[in-house]
């Protein structure tokens, strides 16, 4: 449905906010609340605190402040202008509003902006002694008289006799706001479609006046579910006492667990630290106890178990009245047997805005060049059915290529129609070379959700040439990179590329190149099925029929070619005669050998036996 790709993503400056005020006016009181509030609805502000005005002009790191900043809040008191350094931070506050587009923030606190405009009353004497004092610098001062101009004409907040509690809230819900709008900028329409499907969800967002009121997006993966939820959550944000987007959820409690997820949301919400809670029923209580007050805004992104519903939205008391909770899920199931109040089922694109998605991907353009690219351009349209996943993916593989190799491609499509999207995204597998069909076969098993330089270590081992592959994954729409530096693969991706390592040999895991599953890592370890073909191997033992399991002695002896060794939980295990001189990691969570005197184990190994 709609479409967010990587390459769109709006990379933040280091600061939201700086904060430009007249220390001896208002550094204890007002400016002082303000800075506060900012903190606490997450805005990263930049206050300078330094007590004295040292020197003739500001230190080089409040212009560098300035300049990492998307905007300026701007305290005007009655004595800012008295002061050379405020008016050399305006100055450049102006410059980087005038040459960057950096936003301006104006607060009139107990002065007359007509004053600051036409520089009359105690503004005007404040000049007459910077004009005595910089006689040789008139350009200084004119600069200062042109900026405090400007910016005074700027639309902003005037203090009055409103109470300032009243008054620092309203100023932080106007550039949490503004901040919301800004991050969610996509250049080039590459949010394809958004318009009609953000209208029909607000219209099931908005029921329920001031109700707990939880909702549901629910539909097939790659169709837009959680850029949807991103998108509302931009908007609405700024109108709740406290938001939280818990994204992956799925893969995230079973990662990390569900008391991962709970101290997530409540220091989202709350702005704490540390949250001390040992299981579930802790958190549940916490989060009831703690937010049954606030107004909140709650998303789950990637729910598809009912307990992570109970411990992460409980009962609809736990959450204060007017909240709104959104769910992203692949099954429709799931959300009624919950009890959700609505559930909207984004549809796929229409011919008009696939075929607009497929030319951003294929031709760097939203017009399809030439006849014979227009037909076979209607060709991929009609075969993807409107699916973005397939969109993204299908134009990046024919990105670049000639209309002989299109119809090739779409050839070879068509013999694929009837099958599921598994086979519909393989054609850019087939297009990868070898090795970086294996960085993509061992992320996809192994490393979705790890640390890029972590993984690239290890790969590099593996003579992958991981630099340049996982940079050809990025670019086929195969792999993404977020600001953290993890690892992500859509969950369509990643299911292809298992499936891809299963279907070799269905009924004969221990022939698999890679293991991850319980299932068949039990088997293949318990009835000794092990080959020289298996490079990688997860032994995550958990389920209960399963814990009287003794890993052997003997139990990696036929793999020579082993690369990568996770063991995660493993209840028994001898210390291992064997262990191949390919691996390049081992991370073994109660390694056995008493050889070497560790409780856990993570290395990468490049150069062992």
């Amino acid at each position: 449905m709609l479409s967010l790709p990587s390459s769109s993503s709006i990379s933040r400056k280091k600061y939201d906010v700086f904060l430009s005020f007249r220390g001896e006016d208002t550094r204890k009181t007002f400016t002082d609340h303000l800075y506060a509030a900012l903190k606490r609805s997450g805005i990263i502000t930049f206050k300078d605190d330094s007590k004295i005005e040292a020197g003739e002009g500001i230190a080089p790191e409040i212009f560098k402040a300035i300049q990492e900043s998307w905007c300026s809040v701007i305290v005007f008191s009655e004595t800012y202008a008295f002061s050379h350094w405020c008016l050399d931070e305006l100055a450049e506050i102006v410059k980087q509003k005038n040459k960057r587009g950096h936003k301006v923030f104006p607060i009139f606190y107990h002065v007359d902006p007509f004053d600051l405009r036409k520089q009359t009353g105690k503004v005007q004497e404040a000049f007459a002694k910077h004009e005595e004092r910089y006689k040789q610098d008139k350009d200084k001062t004119l600069r200062w008289r042109i900026a405090l101009t400007e910016v005074a004409n700027i639309k902003g907040w005037h203090s009055n006799s409103r109470h300032e509690s009243e008054f620092v809230e309203d100023i932080v819900k106007k550039v949490s706001e503004k901040l919301c709008q800004t991050y969610l900028v996509v250049p080039d329409g590459q949010l394809i479609g958004i318009d009609s499907r953000l209208k029909e969800l607000h219209s099931k967002i908005n029921n329920g006046e001031d109700d707990v009121y939880i909702i549901g997006i629910c539909g097939m993966g790659g169709i837009g579910k959680t850029t949807l939820a991103k998108v509302v959550y931009a908007e609405m944000s700024s109108h709740f006492e406290g938001k939280s987007f818990l994204a992956d959820v799925r893969e995230v409690s079973i990662k990390c667990g569900l008391v991962s997820l709970q101290k997530q949301l409540l220091s989202h919400i709350l702005f704490e630290e540390g949250f001390n809670l040992f299981n579930v029923h802790e958190g549940n209580a916490m989060i009831s106890r703690r937010l049954s007050h606030k107004k909140v805004l709650l998303v789950i992104d990637d729910v598809d178990n009912i307990q992570q519903l109970k411990c992460l939205v409980g009962k609809r008391d736990w959450f204060g009245s007017g909240s709104r909770i959104i769910i992203t899920t692949r099954d429709e199931h799931l959300l009624r047997s919950y009890g959700v109040d609505d559930v909207y089922k984004p549809t796929t694109l229409d011919d008009s805005e696939a075929l607009q998605l497929l030319s951003l991907k294929a031709f760097n353009s939203d017009k399809v060049p030439g006849y014979d690219f227009i037909q076979l351009s209607q060709r991929v349209v009609e075969y993807v059915d409107g699916l973005p996943l397939a969109l993204e993916v299908l134009g990046s593989f024919l990105y670049g290529r000639d209309a002989t190799q299109w119809r090739s491609a779409i050839t070879r499509l068509k013999k694929d129609s009837n099958k599921e999207i598994h086979d519909r995204l393989l054609i850019s597998f087939d297009g990868l070379e070898e090795t970086e069909k294996n960085i993509f076969l061992d992320i996809a098993c192994f490393f979705v959700g790890e640390d890029k330089d972590f993984v690239v270590q290890i790969l590099d081992g593996c003579e992958f040439f991981p630099h340049i592959g996982i940079d050809v994954l990025i670019k086929k729409s195969l792999l993404t990179i977020d600001e953290n530096n993890i690892l992500g693969m859509h969950d369509l991706l990643q299911e292809m590329g298992r499936k891809i390592v299963k279907q070799k040999f269905v009924d004969e895991p221990g022939k698999r190149c890679r293991l991850w599953e319980e299932r068949d890592v039990y088997h293949v370890l318990t009835k000794n099925m092990a080959t020289e073909s298996v490079e990688g191997m997860v032994i995550d033992i958990k389920r209960k029929e399963n814990k009287t399991f003794t890993l052997s002695v003997d139990a990696f002896l036929k793999m020579k070619k082993l690369r990568l060794l996770r063991v995660l939980n493993l209840p028994i295990s001898d210390d291992p005669k064997y262990l191949s001189n390919e691996l390049r990691l081992l991370e073994w969570h109660g390694y056995p050998s008493t050889l070497l005197h560790f409780s856990y184990l993570i290395a990468t190994l490049n150069n062992y036996g």
